[in-house]
């Protein structure tokens, strides 16, 4: 039903309690990661978890392992009440929120969330890579990295991002415990990184993809559409007509995939877009290709004045 309250839980043990609880009635479990402000994206995850179990978990947790110092991390966007009343709009609604303070709190004073917008002094050290959890010193030294997934693409220009991602779903994994867990195609590297970090783990987890979800206009949603203005955001919009243009130029025989990404490539960039990385890879490897002969991906990453975009298309010839 709508309009049912969630329950929310802020502490790992009472998570592991509930979740035990559930598992002991025979309950199955749905977790939909999240970092909050939700959007209908956020809310389709929720829907497809339906589909697959008796009860959703939310997590809301803004995670300072995946931003190094010169991120985001200390402007990113929230509104927890916000999101509580977009979860009990939902049908069916949503079982637990668990929104922990700190994931990464071993009895430290700091708080280890205030990271970013720095100058980003200590972001090259040992093998040039620091996090913000290093950066506040919190004593965290085990990450979880999926090493080839994680290099190209969104790796290059975010280097402590994967490594991140990775450490904090399988944090996540171990405290709420779900039979499965749904994350969106629209982070397609990391939905490919995840999914191999649970085959090589053998965490006994199904990894659902879900669709991406677009506002009326095109555009993917995201929690950071919030900082375009509407002139970037018309500008933004060149992406996905790329990406759909380059699809139908594939269906129709146009294999070449250098001549795909730089259509696409110039299509941002006379946009006003400012390209980070165009890339046409193999669905489940990754691997970039020349031709495309089998089931592939576009994925493109691109900044609009300060907001960074990423976007893709599944292209299956």
């Amino acid at each position: 039903m709508a309009n049912k309250e969630p329950e929310i839980i802020t502490n790992k043990d009472q998570m592991r309690k509930w979740s035990r609880a559930m598992r002991s009635k025979g309950k199955t479990i749905g977790l939909v990661p999240t970092m909050g402000y939700l959007h209908e994206g956020h809310l389709s995850l929720i829907k497809e978890a339906h589909k697959h179990t008796n009860l959703v978990v939310v997590s809301i947790y803004v995670n300072p392992g995946q931003f190094s110092p010169t991120e985001d991390l200390s402007t990113y966007p929230s509104d927890l009440l916000g999101d509580i009343s977009k979860l009990m709009a939902v049908p069916g609604g949503v079982d637990v929120v668990f929104n922990p303070q700190n994931l990464y709190d071993y009895g430290n004073d700091t708080n280890g969330e205030n990271c970013g917008g720095g100058n980003g002094e200590r972001e090259k050290s040992g093998d040039g890579v620091v996090s913000c959890v290093e950066e506040r010193g919190l004593g965290h030294e085990t990450w979880v990295r999926v090493e080839r997934l994680e290099k190209n693409m969104c790796g290059k220009s975010r280097p402590v991002f994967f490594r991140g991602v990775a450490t904090v779903v399988s944090k996540l994994f171990n405290i709420v415990d779900p039979d499965v867990a749904v994350f969106g195609k629209k982070d397609y590297q990391q939905w490919r990184i995840i999914q191999r970090m649970v085959r090589d783990l053998d965490f006994p987890i199904e990894v659902i993809g879900s669709e991406i979800v677009r506002d009326n206009d095109g555009l993917a949603m995201s929690s950071r559409n919030v900082y375009l203005s509407p002139e970037e955001r018309e500008k933004a919009l060149s992406i996905n007509k790329s990406l759909l243009s380059a699809k139908s130029a594939a269906e129709k025989g146009l294999v070449d995939c250098r001549v795909l990404r730089d259509t696409v490539i110039q299509s941002t960039t006379e946009a006003g877009g400012r390209i980070d990385y165009a890339e046409i890879v193999e669905q489940e490897s990754l691997e970039a290709v020349n031709e495309i002969r089998n089931p592939v991906v576009f994925c493109v990453a691109a900044w609009f004045g300060k907001v960074r975009l990423i976007d893709n298309m599944e292209i299956n010839i």
